[in-house]
Order: C-alpha cells, then sequence, then structure tokens
C-alpha cells in the first residue's frame, strides 16, 4: 500500500515506517518543512493545509504527530500547545483525507489512555466512558477532530496507547539510565497501575488496525497484564540487576513536575478487550518480557 504517515520521525513514527518500508509499503512521510524528496510531503497544522497531491492515492493515513505530553511542566502556555498539537493537526488531516477524490480507506489517528483519567483499582477498557482531568479532555478533542474522515466514510481508528516501553524514547528513555545507576525506585507509594506495551507490539498493533477492517473507534495498545508502578520497579531492578530501594514521594513529584505529577502518581489499570477480542497476539505481553525486549533492540 501506499500510506501517509505523521509524526514519522518520533519513537513510534519511526519504528512503524521503518516495519512498512521492510515489507515493501511505500510510506509517505507529512513534514513542516520544504520536503526533501517524493518520499515526503509538506503540511503545517496550524494554517490546516496539506499537499493534497501528494496523498494521492494514499490508501491508509496514520496520524501520530503531537507535542511530547511529558516534555515540559505544564504552564498555561504548554497545555494550548499540547491541545493546539493535536486538535489542529488531527482535523487538518482529517479533512485533507475526506476532500481527496479517493479517499484512503483507513485513517489511524492517534489517542491515548488519558481519556480514562485516573481509574485506580478498576480496570477499564474501550466501552469505559471518558474520565475528568486535562488529559481526558484533551483526549476526547483529539478524537472528535477526527470526525470529517468518519463522516466521508473512511474507517477511523483511535489507538489509545499506554506507556510504550522503549530505551530510544518516551518515558522509558528516562527511567533506564536512573535504574541503571542504581537510583531507580517507586513513585509515590507506588500504588498505581501503569499500563505499557512493547514498542514492538505498539508498532504490530498500528498495523493490525490497518489491515482489520472490522476494527474502527477507539482500540486500547496496551499490553494485557497491567503491573503497579511497585511492581514495575520491582521487576527493572531484577532484569537491570540494580538496587531499586530509592523512592520519589508525592509532594516531591508534584513540586518539580507541577500538574503532569497528576499523570505520574495517577493510576490507570488499561485492558485492550478489542485488540484480544478480535484475534491480535502480543509478542511481548508481560513486562519482564518488554524491558528485556527494549534493551535488546539496537
Amino acid at each position: 500500500m501506499r500510506i501517509a504517515v505523521t509524526g514519522s520521525s518520533g519513537l513510534i513514527g519511526s519504528a512503524l515506517c521503518d516495519s512498512l518500508a521492510a515489507d515493501g509499503h511505500e510510506v509517505v512521510r507529512l513534514v513542516r518543512r520544504a520536503p526533501a524528496g517524493p518520499a515526503e510531503v509538506r503540511w503545517d497544522p496550524r494554517r490546516g493545509t496539506v499537499d493534497g497531491a501528494g496523498l494521492a492515492g494514499c490508501e491508509a493515513v496514520v496520524h501520530l504527530a503531537g507535542a511530547g505530553i511529558g516534555d515540559r511542566r505544564w504552564t498555561d502556555a504548554r497545555k494550548k500547545e499540547l491541545v493546539d498539537s493535536r486538535v489542529l493537526g488531527t482535523g487538518t488531516i482529517a479533512r485533507a483525507a475526506a476532500g481527496l477524490d479517493s479517499p484512503p480507506r483507513v485513517l489511524v489517528s492517534a489517542s491515548a489512555i488519558g481519556i480514562y483519567g485516573d481509574t485506580g483499582d478498576r480496570a477499564v477498557d474501550e466501552d469505559t466512558p471518558p474520565g475528568s482531568g486535562f488529559l481526558a479532555e484533551l483526549c476526547q478533542e483529539w478524537e472528535a477532530a477526527a470526525d470529517p474522515a468518519r463522516a466521508a466514510g473512511i474507517r477511523t481508528v483511535h489507538p489509545r496507547t499506554g506507556l510504550v516501553v522503549a530505551k530510544g524514547g518516551g518515558a522509558w528513555a528516562r527511567l533506564f539510565p536512573l535504574f541503571k545507576a542504581g537510583l531507580g525506585g517507586r513513585l509515590g507509594d507506588g500504588r498505581q497501575f501503569w499500563s505499557f506495551i512493547s514498542l514492538h507490539d505498539e508498532v504490530a498493533a498500528i498495523r493490525y488496525a490497518l489491515d482489520t477492517a472490522e476494527l474502527s473507534g477507539p482500540v486500547n495498545l496496551t499490553a494485557p497484564e497491567p503491573l503497579t508502578n511497585r511492581e514495575i520497579t520491582a521487576l527493572m531492578g531484577k532484569v537491570l540487576h540494580r538496587p531499586t530501594v530509592a523512592a520519589v514521594p508525592e509532594s516531591v513529584l508534584r513540586l518539580v513536575l507541577g500538574e503532569l505529577a497528576q499523570d505520574v502518581v495517577g493510576s490507570q489499570r488499561v485492558l485492550p478487550k478489542r485488540l484480544s477480542e478480535s484475534g491480535f497476539r502480543f509478542a511481548f505481553p508481560g513486562f519482564e518480557q518488554a524491558v528485556t525486549a527494549a534493551l535488546s533492540s539496537g
């Protein structure tokens, strides 16, 4: 297939593009600078423009672009940037896809498990209503921005991604060095659930969503066995053969991270119901497997 991808330089996007290209698909990368060649297409999410000619012939679009949630403290300006980068970008892509003479068959438009809010010990799946808080509201707007594609009859999938376990980016790119130095430990009381997924399974699940016609709407991209931060901390120490006696009190997290701390100490026990029921099989369903795979990757 000819597949357009936004966010192609990010952790997930770069791995996805490599995987698609390795299997012979033609990948068209949407970029916000002058295209370097025919494999790139210019777009400007803030102005709402896309080079439509470059999207011609694309049978699928994967939209992953968005400012990093945990990259910096959540000031009012940063929160606006987080919302705009997702809502404006998604609307731009959805309208561009819907306006093509031959629209793509499928749009996979990113979302996140933040939509459920803090679920405590309660397990949730795609049938669970959205929660409350900044991230929950952001994710609702993010998904709704794809409505023009839905209205045009394009099968639209929202992969609600959990914490991606990889050493090249995301939360674990910061955690691995700390644990290797023997400075790793639980965050807060450690009882909060963390719903994770290996980078390998994240890419495989996105590709599965592209190919599986019965999948549409929200699809949780999380491993089937979410663990508490305390359990994850212990397994990190086991795999890396390092002590995990350090701990960061919640008060310190809130002092350093501000409002972002509520996402770190909040609990999300998210299950991949739709993936599992449709027949998807995780290569690394357990956290220890996911960490080992991340450490052994390139």
